[in-house]
């Protein structure tokens, strides 16, 4: 599904991503992993088109999008649920909703698949159908997230790219929003996903990725990295 092979990138002069490698299986949730600042926003970022690398190749389903824009890329097939939601305050749920669909082919159908895609974000979180006509910015953390991931939904993505969906939420709602993605996984739908809780990301996750400084330093199934007595005592309090 997904291929990054020798990516690197930078803001400025200074390197983010250095010779990042990894892929991502059809129907897996991959996690990367490790502290702040050590690359994993600026992968998904990359990943998305919206910071151009300056080596390697990001592939999507055999399908060399390394460059293009962030539309081509979600147009691929990949979208993004970034860091800290990232909603459209002003604007009403359904608004935001069908802003998220704009990536739809155009035509006869449009409305109608929209109009779908919107029925399926309520039935997904149906907090959201109840909150249709309130502006975002009014919503809570958690309700905030679910929408942020409704957004991402209506471009019908095969990869969903989810960036630190913990990020400022209560324990229970995290559990709540980690169950969803585990859930979308079941139903289809491929997931890399950037989380700081290590022990979190092991526990939904199929494989994962632990970045440090701006490389790959540890990767292997769940099980593995839960055991890795090196990842215990940097991540996990071990």
């Amino acid at each position: 599904m997904l291929e990054v092979s020798g990516l690197s990138a930078r803001y400025g002069p200074v390197w983010a991503l250095r010779d990042v490698s990894l892929e991502v299986r059809a129907g897996e949730l991959v996690a990367l992993i490790g502290a702040n600042g050590a690359g994993k926003s600026t992968l998904l970022r990359a990943i998305a088109g919206l910071l151009g690398p300056a080596a390697g190749r990001v592939t999507l389903d055999g399908q060399d999008v390394t460059g293009r824009t962030p539309e081509a890329i979600l147009r691929a097939g990949a979208a993004l649920v970034p860091e800290r939601r990232r909603i459209f305050g002003d604007l009403t749920v359904l608004d935001n909703l069908e802003l998220g669909g704009y990536a739809r082919p155009r035509g006869r159908d449009f409305r109608r698949g929209l109009a779908a895609g919107v029925d399926a974000a309520y039935t997904l979180f149906p907090v959201l159908r109840q909150r249709s006509g309130q502006l975002a910015g009014t919503l809570s953390g958690g309700e905030q997230q679910m929408l942020a991931i409704g957004r991402a939904l209506m471009s019908r993505p095969r990869l969903l790219l989810c960036d630190e969906p913990s990020l400022g939420l209560a324990p229970l709602v995290v559990q709540e929003i980690m169950k969803l993605l585990a859930r979308l996984r079941e139903t289809g739908t491929t997931i890399l996903l950037v989380e700081q809780n290590a022990r979190l990301a092991l526990r939904f996750a199929d494989r994962a990725y632990v970045l440090e400084v701006g490389r790959v330093a540890l990767s292997g199934t769940s099980a593995d990295l839960l055991a890795n007595d090196q990842l215990k005592a940097a991540y996990l309090g071990g």
